[in-house]
């Protein structure tokens, strides 16, 4: 269960101060995943991170039952000067998960070869991705965090990312962003609607996505 009470988000946008989330009460149940949905802008991206734990509210609080993952894929928190094998061990001393499994499994996963070793401030966009999703696979989560990817790679890494995806999700929830329709639909089954600083939650996705649908029309 995550649960928002009283939630305010304000954040600064070219100059500009915007209200993400206003005085928000909801609640998000275990054992459904939920689509978020939202005009470009709206405050997805940001909303993801308030439930991670890596941003905070200005108001309100936010109860989390469970284990939360980071947005699936961030590459944000990777430390630069560490190899991709010592961010690894240190994402698992703060999950609490046995060290030499994370890095065996992330070491697999990730193909990485001989970069495994190197600085991760050298690694390509995409393998800082692969080095992520690897990470986020590799620890096990009650809710996952998705902000537009699944999978990253050639087709037979994204083959194999969308499998292991899948299995993880047979026992946990995913929280998704995506402005697919039809990804939203491979994955969720309920949605949340962000517009206008205010979140309304919907048992039914197609329920979500029509009233997503229909706030487009509105501008």
């Amino acid at each position: 269960m995550i649960r928002l009470d009283r939630a305010t988000k304000l954040v600064r946008m070219k100059g500009v101060r915007k209200t993400i989330i206003d005085d928000v009460s909801l609640t998000i149940p275990r054992g459904k995943s939920v689509g978020l949905l939202g005009r470009n802008g709206a405050g997805k991206s940001t909303l993801l991170q308030i439930i991670a734990g890596t941003l905070d509210l200005d108001s309100g609080r936010i109860v989390k039952e469970g284990k939360i993952s980071w947005p699936l894929g961030f590459q944000g928190s990777f430390q630069g000067n560490l190899s991709g094998e010592q961010n690894v061990r240190f994402v698992a001393r703060i999950y609490g998960v046995d060290t030499q499994e994370l890095v065996a499994y992330v070491k697999d996963f990730a193909e990485l070869g001989e970069f495994f070793q190197a600085p991760v401030r050298t690694y390509s966009s995409g393998m800082k991705a692969r080095l992520a999703f690897g990470v986020s696979m590799g620890v096990r989560f009650d809710y996952y965090l998705v902000d537009e990817i699944t999978a990253v790679g050639d087709t037979n890494f994204k083959r194999k990312s969308q499998k292991v995806f899948r299995e993880r999700l047979s026992g946990s929830d995913v929280i998704m962003v995506s402005h697919s329709a039809s990804a939203l639909r491979d994955y969720c089954e309920t949605g949340i609607v962000l517009e206008d600083g205010k979140l309304t939650y919907y048992d039914d996705l197609e329920h979500a996505i029509d009233v997503h649908e229909n706030n487009m029309k509105r501008h």
